[in-house]
């Protein structure tokens, strides 16, 4: 009993401590930079000196230079000697060039003699063709980089109102802005839409949602991440009919997901649960538990870290396919041992459950090569509307929330090609085309089928991976290597 009493009073001082430190991270204005404790012999910050500095960089010569300047030599030396020049030396400055211009289009307004139709002419730089009170308005460029501070960066509206005044001597109005936003938005849902398409078509999908605000009620963002292709949507719910609207009830790709129930109702689609979170959720249980209670979530630490040494030495060529599976039916073996012992303590009970649900989602990766283990793709498309939504919330309207939906979409698909925002958002606004489909959008892939004869596709929930493959004869793996497998 005494010792009993003694353990009883350690965790109590321990949780006290935990629930401490928690309030005042509750208060804190900013994330801290420190994780936890600080390191006894932390590493000094910065480069190295000597070999240790690692491989050195630096900037290419331009082959163009549109300013020179010849810089005068100093009078004296600090002693008072006089100078004289030996050589001369090449430094190299990029700097921009902070100019506003004012155009003028004189538009010749014409009437249909047939029809006595009024027509009137447009340049391609023009962004509007408003006349009278409205035909004071901003150039494609100024727009496009509204539109992006705000919607690529989670600018506020009047922030980007004050860097444009104060930059580039624009005198706009949020609303300008705000109205700016929506005229782009309106401009690129065909490319939306096909970006959407695109998505379904895709072979492999990382999905995640999180909370939005939209006229101060709840709703949540959804994003589904591609090779190619990132889709952004604004819906009222997370449940199946959302995530369906997304990528059609009948998509029959491979998912990978946090392991929410609503994702298994793609009944077609090959799953991978994702790895990082439940060995998050190990450590943090091993963190917080006691000694006794910490060895079952380090076990199943230790196993998932198992299948993911398994995921790197078949990369690096130490395994065959074949010893690969090998590995991974053991390595389930060891997980299905651990999971039907008896535990006591109830956060272990509600993972052990959890686990038993994802037991057939949780090794999908080591089955089919090239598989991401993580949903770590949607995670990082979510991160930088996690940030905008700290800094103003979220959307006061729907048409706000819609736009929002559109400009992000298109935004991090540019980015996730390579390609430039700026450029995308200015071939919007320029053009009489309202339905223009960007370059974004990857053409349409014939997906080779099996010629051996097979099953025809049941709407069935796939309980293995192996028989998923089976099931739809995909013939190559995500790696693109052959794939053979019997269920």
């Amino acid at each position: 009993m005494r010792q009993e009493r003694e353990r009883l009073r350690e965790e109590n001082e321990r949780l006290k401590r935990q629930l401490e430190e928690a309030q005042r991270a509750s208060k804190r204005q900013a994330a801290p930079f420190s994780r936890g404790r600080r390191k006894a012999d932390p590493q000094r910050p910065g480069r190295k000196s000597g070999a240790a500095y690692g491989r050195r960089y630096g900037k290419a010569i331009p082959e163009h230079v549109d300013q020179v300047i010849a810089v005068p030599a100093p009078v004296r030396c600090e002693c008072g000697g006089k100078l004289k020049v030996e050589s001369i030396k090449s430094q190299y400055q990029q700097e921009i060039v902070r100019k506003t211009i004012w155009r003028r289009f004189d538009i010749p307004i014409c009437r249909c003699q047939l029809c006595h139709k009024r027509v009137q002419g447009r340049d391609p730089r023009q962004t509007s063709d408003a006349l009278g009170a409205a035909a004071v308005q901003l150039g494609p460029d100024a727009l496009a980089l509204a539109v992006q501070m705000n919607k690529g960066l989670g600018i506020p509206h009047a922030d980007v109102a004050a860097v444009l005044k104060d930059s580039f001597q624009l005198q706009v109005n949020r609303s300008t802005i705000c109205r700016a936003v929506e005229r782009v938005a309106r401009r690129g849902e065909a490319t939306w839409h096909a970006l959407r398409d695109a998505a379904r078509r895709s072979m492999v999908n990382a999905i995640d949602e999180t909370g939005w605000n939209v006229e101060a009620q709840l709703r949540w963002l959804w994003v589904v991440v591609s090779e190619q292709v990132t889709f952004c949507d604004i819906l009222p719910g997370r449940g199946f009919e959302q995530a369906a609207a997304l990528l059609g009830p009948d998509y029959d790709g491979w998912l990978t997901h946090d392991g929410w129930a609503v994702y298994y109702k793609f009944l077609r689609a090959g799953h991978q649960s994702c790895i990082a979170h439940l060995l998050r959720r190990c450590r943090d249980m091993a963190a917080v538990a006691s000694a006794s209670a910490a060895r079952f979530p380090l076990q199943v630490k230790a196993l998932l870290e198992k299948g993911l040494a398994l995921r790197d030495r078949y990369n690096q060529g130490e395994l065959s396919r074949h010893g690969l599976w090998t590995a991974t039916g053991r390595l389930e073996a060891q997980l299905d041992r651990l999971l039907v012992r008896p535990v006591r303590d109830s956060a272990n009970r509600r993972l052990k459950n959890h686990l038993w649900r994802e037991r057939s989602y949780l090794f999908t990766f080591l089955y089919c090569p090239g598989l991401d283990a993580t949903n770590n793709a949607a995670e990082r498309a979510l991160r930088p509307l996690v940030v905008a939504r700290k800094n103003w919330g979220g959307n006061r309207t729907a048409k706000g929330a819609r736009a929002q939906a559109v400009l992000t979409s298109i935004l991090q698909t540019a980015r996730q090609q390579g390609k430039n925002p700026l450029d995308r958002l200015i071939a919007l606004l320029v053009g009489k085309d309202p339905a223009k489909i960007l370059d974004l959008v990857p053409p349409t892939r014939e997906i080779p089928q099996d010629s051996s004869p097979g099953p025809p596709p049941r709407k069935v929930r796939a309980r293995d991976p192996l028989e998923l493959v089976a099931l739809y004869a995909v013939p190559k793996a995500v790696d693109g290597t052959q794939v053979s497998v019997q269920p």
